[in-house]
């Protein structure tokens, strides 16, 4: 296995910057669900409209994650992080203030290009520059944030302030966002690390059509395709397995999809300590293996529920961050933008496919057959990343 280069210690100004960045992402993700039934009487929607919003921000997010190599090679990083994160503001700003729900589906455009291109840009930045303990960290920063959007969106409600308003704040949040990201856009481009830390080594970046040439940046792609497949498909699907697939109380299965999802922020964090330890590479091999016997212990209707889906969600935890920090190093550092970019549309693509999947699964054949079909994908996911680490991490000969 090749050895990690020493733990970068990231400059602090530049790193807090990142933090309030990942937790500004998260913020608008998990809104929509606690806007919905106002937004729906406001425009005079059918429930399933909501998919017109999810996929039409989806879809820009999908391109924008294709483009963001691109993009870093065009422009200075502190320039289209505010550009983007202007762009989500504008979008936030256009959920706010539209009169008819075709601008509203526009403004989501807005907000899913900007978000991927953000997306892809920290998570290249943080991958090259702040090594494997903050990546996880960030990524609990951005659970944290979405977290608190639904938190801001329940408390205006109930106080009779509206869903408009709701959004209006997220937009000036995300536009302080952007501002102080155009203020600071040339601190992207002095070293990352404090003085007297090694400063990364200059490596010029490859082509896309390099990029995809690379075997591993293809299985990468895959893996996190399914990745946040099986996040997504646990969490959005086991509340109705267990209360109209097994009959479990509406409070109790609402605890154990909390549970799952707790277990995922506290999973982040935790690993955030103990991963430079014991490396990246076999906290990625161990963690997906136990996700396996995590969707097991679900799929077992007599195994009380909230065994497995906690077990579930702190496996899955480092998975994302993980695989993110190994990137550079696993598919090149040339090429690393763009097959970051190409991750984060893959792992969009998995969001809304496999779970889009398990709800043809239940259509067809029952709600019994979601949990199986979560530990299938799990599996699969455990064997890819298993081809992976045995392409990308075999030991070096020496020389």
């Amino acid at each position: 296995m090749s050895r990690s280069p020493p733990v970068p210690r990231p400059r602090p100004a530049l790193l807090t910057l990142a933090y309030l960045a990942f937790v500004s992402l998260g913020l608008p993700d998990a809104v929509l669900g606690v806007a919905w039934p106002s937004l729906r009487s406001t425009f005079g929607l059918s429930q399933a409209m909501m998919g017109s919003i999810l996929g039409t921000a989806a879809v820009a997010y999908f391109i924008s994650g294709l483009l963001a190599g691109r993009l870093m090679r065009a422009m200075n990083l502190g320039l289209l992080l505010a550009l983007s994160t202007g762009s989500v503001a504008l979008g936030l700003t256009g959920y706010a203030t539209v009169p008819l729900f075709a601008l509203f589906l526009a403004a989501a455009c807005f907000i899913g290009f900007g978000s991927g291109a953000i997306d892809s840009a920290l998570n290249n930045y943080a991958a090259q520059n702040f090594g494997p303990k903050h990546m996880n960290w960030l990524h609990a920063a951005y659970s944290v944030g979405a977290a608190m959007g639904p938190v801001l969106m329940t408390a205006l409600l109930t106080r009779g302030a509206g869903w408009r308003t709701g959004y209006a704040i997220l937009a000036v949040v995300l536009g302080a966002l952007a501002l102080t990201f155009l203020v600071m856009r040339r601190h992207w481009d002095a070293p990352a690390r404090a003085p007297g830390e090694e400063a990364p080594v200059e490596v010029a970046t490859a082509s896309a059509s390099e990029a995809v040439r690379r075997p591993r940046v293809w299985l990468q792609i895959l893996t996190f395709f399914f990745y946040t497949g099986v996040e997504v498909t646990a969490g959005q699907w086991s509340f109705t397995v267990l209360t109209e697939g097994r009959g479990l109380h509406t409070a109790a299965a609402g605890t154990c999809v909390s549970l799952y999802w707790g277990s995922l922020l506290v999973g982040r964090i935790l690993s955030g300590f103990v991963v430079e330890h014991i490396g990246p590479v076999r906290m990625l091999r161990g963690s997906t293996v136990l996700a396996v016997v995590g969707a097991l212990l679900f799929a077992i209707p007599s195994v009380p529920p909230a065994l497995g889906l906690a077990l579930l969600g702190f496996a899955l935890a480092p998975i994302f961050p993980g695989l993110m920090s190994e990137t550079p190093r696993r598919v090149g550092l040339e090429v690393s933008a763009h097959a970051v970019g190409f991750q984060v549309s893959a792992a969009t693509a998995g969001v809304a496919a496999l779970p889009s999947l398990a709800g043809v699964i239940a259509e067809r054949w029952g709600l019994q057959f979601i949990a199986p079909y979560m530990l299938g994908v799990t599996v699969l996911l455990t064997v890819l990343h298993g081809v992976l680490s045995a392409v990308a991490d075999r030991p070096q000969p020496s020389r």
